[in-house]
Order: C-alpha cells, then sequence, then structure tokens
C-alpha cells in the first residue's frame, strides 16, 4: 500500500493519485507511524501541521524506514525532514529539498504559507518564500526584471512573517528603484509566478507512482532505539484507536 500526505502544495492530489495510492491529509505527529502499521509500503511526505499541532516526529520516520519502507519527502514538511533523515534513508525529491540538503535553506517558515481549510480545496491565503525565490529567479532569467530589484524583492519577502508574505505587501516593503510602478510590479510577479512546492510534490508523487508497492530490505549500519518517549506514542496511538 502506498500512502500520500499532502493539503496544500497539492490540492488536486486526490484527482492525481488514482487508485494505487491511498491520499491522506498533511502529517502530524504519529500519522508517519500509523501509516507504517497499516500496513504501507512507501510513504510520500509533501504536507505537515506543525503550528497548532505536533509535527511529524523524526523517529516515526526512522520507525517506518527499520521497517523497510521507502520513505519519500518533498515540496514542503516532506522536504525539510528528509533533508534531516536522508542519511538514514529517507530519499527526498526536488528543488526545495536539495536546497535543505545544502544548506541554502534553513528555516521551516521558508516552505510555510496561510491557507484555507480542506473543505474550501486548501485556498492559498499567502505565499511561501521557496515559490517567491523561484519565480524572482525565473523573472531575472528571462530578463522581465533586474539583478537588483529581484535582490531586494527578495530581501523584502524573506522579512515578512509567513502568513502576511503576499505580492503587494512584498512590493511595498522592498527598497524598490524611484518611480517603479508598484501595481505593475505586482502584475509582473503574480502573472510570472512559479509555484516550485508543486512542481516538486509532482515529481514526489511520479517517484512514488513508480516505486515498487513492497517492503525493501531493514536498513544496514544503524539500528532503531525504542526510546521511553517512543513507548510513549505508541501508547498513546493504541489509546486513541
Amino acid at each position: 500500500m502506498k500512502i500520500l500526505f499532502a493539503g496544500p502544495t497539492l490540492p488536486d492530489a486526490q484527482a492525481l493519485v488514482g487508485t494505487d495510492i491511498e491520499l491522506r491529509p498533511p502529517a502530524v505527529q504519529g500519522d508517519i507511524l500509523r501509516a507504517t502499521q497499516d500496513g504501507a509500503t512507501v510513504i510520500g511526505l509533501v504536507d505537515g501541521h506543525f503550528e497548532q499541532v505536533a509535527p511529524v516526529w523524526h523517529k516515526e520516520i526512522l520507525f517506518a524506514l527499520s521497517q523497510g519502507v521507502g520513505v519519500y519527502g518533498a515540496a514542503s514538511m516532506g522536504a525539510l525532514r528528509a533533508a534531516e533523515c536522508a542519511a538514514f534513508g529517507m530519499i527526498g525529491i526536488g528543488r526545495i529539498y536539495r536546497q535543505y540538503a545544502a544548506g541554502e535553506l534553513d528555516d521551516d517558515a521558508d516552505v510555510a504559507l496561510l491557507h484555507g481549510p480542506a473543505e474550501l480545496g486548501y485556498l492559498p491565503l499567502t505565499l511561501p518564500l521557496v515559490n517567491v525565490v523561484a519565480t524572482l529567479e525565473d523573472l531575472h532569467a528571462r530578463q522581465q526584471i533586474d539583478a537588483a530589484s529581484a535582490a531586494q524583492l527578495r530581501m523584502a519577502a524573506a522579512e515578512i512573517f509567513y502568513k502576511q508574505r503576499r505580492w503587494p505587501t512584498i512590493v511595498a516593503r522592498a527598497k524598490l528603484p524611484e518611480g517603479t510602478d508598484h501595481k505593475r510590479m505586482e502584475a509582473l510577479l503574480a502573472g510570472g509566478a512559479i509555484n516550485q512546492k508543486r512542481l516538486d510534490a509532482l515529481e514526489l508523487l511520479d517517484t512514488i507512482c513508480s516505486a515498487p508497492d513492497r517492503r525493501r530490505a531493514t536498513p544496514e549500519g544503524w539500528a532503531f532505539n525504542s526510546t521511553s518517549l517512543w513507548k510513549r506514542l505508541l501508547n498513546q496511538l493504541a489509546a486513541s484507536s
């Protein structure tokens, strides 16, 4: 059984996964463990909650890997956890994962955005920094924006709290050349926007679609340590089931 945890990064995931992959909402602490106990052979982690609830725990990813589950991460929480757990066998996918793995990104908030509930299709209300950066780099490469303006916009975006990061706010705070038409700049950015998180999530989906639907040999070089905190999580899940 293949399981994908996705939400705002890939709001149309249900139409894309077909019948071979079970779609579950953004993961919280315990969900990777539960998926492993449910018999998952492959787990794709894209989205996860992190502010109001406990996020996906590294320990449960290590447990899944120790059971031979193929665990893949990309785009959002998945990219972050893949960079942190790569040494133990978690497989990262996409540009954002590579940026975390290389140390170019190091903040959870770089992939965060404010969005609506599942009932509203996870409607995005703000912009994740990784998408802003990808957009600026693409516009500069296509000579639609000069290097100095791109740098100022990127700096402004990085300083804005993720729940307030929108194109008008970014343009208003950036130290752009005198005489810059802010409305025109906003339209240029919005019209040329690159959704890097979605691109990476689609790459992960392609990867897990083609991955063998079976568990692997257990990893060598390390052994899973069942700590007291781990046993507490097991007891909590058992009590709630």
